[in-house]
């Protein structure tokens, strides 16, 4: 889940640069040393030691802010007992001079800092330390020094346990053999290189493409056995070509490798987070519990080497790890990520066409039929990015006005995609994106907006269609009818239960003999109008009254669409009462024609497979 950007600077070495770059060995000016004494309690002791200090105080610093996340996230508030000697040994005064720095003079060129760091959740934000693992999210666990953003870095890690391994995309040093240890060209590079350090499972394969092979490597802590890793090792293996078709090439991986570091552990926390050579992915089920939907993430993860790590927003050129990083693009950012990441899997045959039909059919419900999107266009959504992307706040926002720029992109993804392929002359928007990897990700140059849509325009040479899509579906909130769209594909668009009652809210939670609305109802339906708010206690509806939740239940199975009817409610101790017109359930869903009693044609079909890749599965599954 992924979320996320994690923009790198110019700072970074260019592609063939930091492949061929050597390891600074000894002579790096800043090397880190982390331990795990304490891995029970989830704490670390790092320390690191800074050479060729100018003259006058060297400020320390932790990151606010995480390449692949947009919000503010407070790391410094788990540092602690810091301190600081020269290169003599000599004690050394350490000013904290606000939140998230410190301040360290009278050194002698050469400053060395130890703390500990407090970690337990763990996330592609966030760090975890416990007695079967330490996966480290870099922003979230090492201090930096301002001034040393293009110095080489070195680091050293002493595992908890003698099986614990390494798995990350730093680099193994190669000088002074010393274990365990790894080197970054710069600041931003180590920053962008999470680790797991674990008794893992490791699962490697080559992958050829353009005359050059790169390693490919599955890290993967988990509970499950040994051919629960070969299961899905091989299923990461069919996405990797498809992933390749899209965009006509591999990305020069930095150093030849690519690493899925996979956390399955009961105790971690969903999510993915892209990186430029690697991703982390985690989920708190198992491989075989989950059946393996874990591979929905990792494609997600996947599809960011090209889009976002190297076709980059200019806005996040540089990434300030001391603030959040906003961009209007994220609709295609993560948006498109989220198109591609389920289609794939598809395309791969690791997915029938009705299990894809049903992710699209969520998808597609939650940005046609939820009320953000009259709030604002994608790239608004976006950039609300920094109050909503794992973001903490104590104030209630209006939960009515967001719609999130990954099923919103995705959507737009979707719409393009069918426009393109519906043309005289068939396009795709696997074409769209291979022309941004052409003028932006190979060789890397950051777009504005501004690019986006010329790059449309040059891909379907026809830049009033390109003028036209982004004013209404960018920078507007214009959608299009889908039903024609999906036609085309042989796949019907339908209402799910028109006969169904529908209130504008469904979820409720019962305490004791209370039923008590547990969700907000979205503007313009039946509970929202007669002023229902989350968290009101819903006495009745008509002749329905409520004690429980198969009441409640009961009585959405019995209303019908455009009764007439009132609810009773109470509001903050107020007692009320008012009219309800019940309308119908406005769920869609999309089916293939067969399903819907249909003949598609050899066109619909031939249009199907061109998109969707033929669908394999045997005929009493379909």
């Amino acid at each position: 889940m992924r979320k996320s950007v994690a923009g790198l600077t110019g700072l970074l070495l260019s592609l063939a640069g930091a492949a061929s770059a050597q390891d600074p060995g000894a002579s790096a000016p800043v090397q880190y040393q982390v331990s795990f004494e304490n891995a029970a309690h989830h704490e670390a002791k790092i320390a690191v030691t800074y050479k060729d200090v100018p003259a006058g105080p060297l400020s320390l610093r932790m990151s606010r802010s995480s390449p692949g996340r947009y919000a503010i996230h407070e790391f410094a508030k788990n540092v602690y007992r810091v301190s600081a000697t020269d290169g003599a040994g000599k004690a050394l005064t350490v000013d904290r001079t606000e939140p998230y720095g410190w301040k360290v003079a009278g050194h002698d060129g050469t400053v060395r800092v130890t703390y500990t760091l407090y970690a337990d959740r763990g996330d592609g934000t966030y760090s975890q330390i416990d007695a079967t693992h330490a996966h480290l999210n870099m922003p979230a666990t090492f201090l930096w020094a301002a001034g040393y953003d293009d110095k080489p870095i070195r680091v050293t890690f002493k595992p908890a346990d003698a099986s614990w391994k390494v798995a990350t995309q730093l680099p193994a040093a190669t000088r002074d053999g010393e274990a365990n240890t790894y080197w970054a060209p710069n600041l931003q590079y180590f920053l962008d290189s999470p680790t797991e350090i674990s008794a893992f499972t490791l699962r490697e394969w080559p992958v050829t493409d353009a005359g050059k092979t790169y390693a490919f490597r599955l890290a993967l802590h988990h509970p499950g056995t040994e051919a629960d890793a070969d299961v899905f090792a091989d299923k990461l293996k069919k996405i990797v070509p498809e992933h390749i078709k899209v965009f006509g090439e591999l990305p020069k991986f930095d150093h030849g490798t690519y690493t899925f570091i996979a956390d399955y552990m009961p105790q971690i926390t969903g999510d993915g987070m892209e990186h430029r050579n690697s991703t982390f992915i985690s989920n708190p089920q198992s491989l075989f519990r989950a059946n393996f939907a874990q591979l929905g993430t990792a494609s997600h993860e996947l599809f960011h080497a090209w889009n976002v790590e190297r076709i980059r927003p200019a806005e996040l050129e540089p990434f300030d790890f001391t603030r959040a990083n906003p961009t209007p693009s994220l609709w295609l950012a993560e948006g498109f990520t989220q198109y591609y990441g389920p289609l794939l899997i598809r395309r791969a045959g690791q997915s029938t066409v009705d299990e894809y039909l049903k992710i699209l059919t969520g998808t597609l419900n939650g940005v046609v039929n939820g009320p953000g999107r009259t709030y604002g266009s994608p790239q608004e959504m976006s950039l609300r990015a920094p109050f909503v992307d794992a973001a903490a706040a104590l104030d209630p926002v209006n939960p009515n006005i967001f719609t999130s720029y990954y099923p919103y992109g995705a959507v737009i993804g979707l719409t393009l995609d069918l426009q393109m392929r519906g043309k005289s002359k068939p396009l795709t928007l696997d074409d769209y994106m291979r022309r941004l990897w052409k003028t932006h990700g190979a060789p890397e140059k950051p777009y504005t907006p501004a690019d986006l849509r010329v790059a449309l325009a040059e891909t379907t040479g026809e830049a009033g269609f390109a003028d036209g899509f982004f004013k209404a579906s960018i920078e507007g909130s214009h959608l299009p009818d889908f039903e024609p769209l999906l036609d085309q594909a042989g796949l019907k668009l339908r209402r799910k239960a028109p006969k169904k009652a529908w209130l504008g809210a469904q979820r409720v939670r019962v305490s004791g003999s209370e039923v008590i609305l547990a969700e907000p109802p979205a503007p313009n339906t039946p509970l929202y109008a007669a002023g229902v708010e989350t968290g009101d206690r819903i006495l009745a509806i008509g002749r329905f009254e409520f004690a429980n939740e198969a009441d409640w239940t009961d009585a959405l199975e019995r209303l019908k669409p455009d009764e007439a009817t009132t609810v009773r409610f109470v509001q903050r101790g107020l007692t009320r009462e008012a009219p309800l017109k019940v309308a119908a359930d406005p769920s869609l869903e999309i089916v293939r024609y067969e399903t819907a009693n249909l003949k598609p044609s050899k066109a619909q079909l031939a249009f199907r497979e061109a998109w969707l890749g033929a669908d394999t599965a045997p005929a009493a599954a379909k």
